[in-house]
């Protein structure tokens, strides 16, 4: 039996530039994603894996020092014992003047070149690694699969590679009939963010840690073994940190502190850890202001950000007294006809009263 950890896109020392949670949360995030690569470091050890399989995207090539790198292999060399995999990806590509070129890696670490898809056999595993590492930004073709012939069947087979299997996009194509017709025991796959099974023997480990609100709910890596040509692996949450998106509804009855308790009492995630971003839909009155509730909730959620899609209330008795003899008058009549009890109707009266309102002023 043969185990390992399948990883990639820990994107090491990103910036996080223009990001809605300020820089210094930016620059905690960029410390995190470099804690995050050692647990998982020490996660395949105590584990006692014999692989460590990492699809592409390891590192930002454009914000990595030489310092960087030889933090990462050194960190490698604390694993001597597993046998380190890595396919670069379009964020960390083996060009010639790579990073991954600059140090001198301890034999357990195989980093594939881009001529063609390479092999690596570990005859005492029974085993043969496959991958593939980028050498630019883009990769529009993808014709590596043609001249890799027909696996050892006798053998455990995997493929480590980079790539996009769900658009015919620049980020190297990859065909799912294809990749099923190469008799692989597992594709380790990277280059999309989300964890996901793509087929019984292939799948994405997803980023290990999350980068913005355009990755939410959890991260994780995967854990996996063939024992006897029969593979097995789970997703293990991995992150320190979620992003996490709540629909909080809201209606013209609920004063300042319903609203705010609504919003502590959320369910979901750690307040003391997770970023937040509460959509607020519905009624909402007057005289509370959004920037309001965002500076008294702060202190109770590590990173909180309020997204306001809900409508301002109206005293329809006054405003219909008022305006008893004009138009704004005669449409909130109209409207009342029609049954405030539908939505669909008294979103309507909102939205015209809004555009009456400002004409007239």
């Amino acid at each position: 039996m043969i185990k390992f950890i399948h990883t990639g896109d820990l994107h090491l020392g990103l910036r996080f530039k223009n990001v809605s949670f300020g820089q210094e949360k930016a620059i905690e995030r960029r410390r995190e994603l470099w804690s995050t690569f050692e647990r998982i470091v020490n996660y395949a050890k105590d584990n006692e894996v014999d692989f460590l399989l990492i699809a592409g995207d390891l590192f930002e090539e454009s914000y990595f020092t030489i310092s960087d790198i030889t933090r990462v292999r050194d960190t490698f060399r604390t694993i001597e014992d597993i046998n380190i995999i890595i396919s670069a990806g379009n964020h960390d590509f083996k060009g010639k003047n790579s990073l991954y070129n600059r140090v001198e890696w301890t034999k357990n670490v195989t980093i594939f070149n881009n001529q063609e898809i390479q092999r690596k056999e570990f005859e005492n595993l029974n085993t043969v690694i496959y991958g593939y590492s980028w050498d630019s930004v883009e990769i529009r073709e993808n014709k590596l699969f043609s001249t890799l012939g027909k696996v050892d069947d006798t053998k455990n087979n995997i493929l480590v590679i980079h790539g996009d299997i769900f658009n015919n996009s620049n980020y190297l194509p990859l065909n799912i009939q294809e990749l099923k017709n190469l008799n692989m025991d597992y594709i380790a796959l990277g280059h999309i963010h989300k964890p996901q099974i793509i087929f019984d023997n292939i799948a994405y480990c997803g980023c290990p840690e999350p980068l913005d609100f355009g990755e939410l709910g959890e991260r994780c890596i995967i854990e996996g073994s063939i024992d006897n040509k029969k593979l097995g692996f789970e997703f293990i949450p991995f992150s320190k940190r979620k992003f996490l998106e709540v629909e909080i509804k809201i209606n013209q009855y609920m004063g300042y502190p319903d609203i705010i308790n609504n919003i502590r009492n959320i369910s979901v995630g750690n307040r003391e850890i997770d970023f937040f971003r509460i959509n607020l839909s519905g009624f909402i009155q007057r005289n509370i202001k959004i920037e309001d509730l965002n500076g008294d909730l702060k202190d109770n959620f590590y990173h909180i950000e309020l997204i306001d899609n809900t409508i301002l209330d109206y005293d329809l008795e006054q405003i219909e007294r008022e305006n008893k003899d004009n138009i704004i008058g005669r449409f909130i009549i109209s409207m009342k006809e029609k049954g405030l009890d539908n939505p669909i109707v008294k979103n309507a009266l909102y939205y015209g009263l809004e555009l009456l309102l400002e004409e007239r002023e």
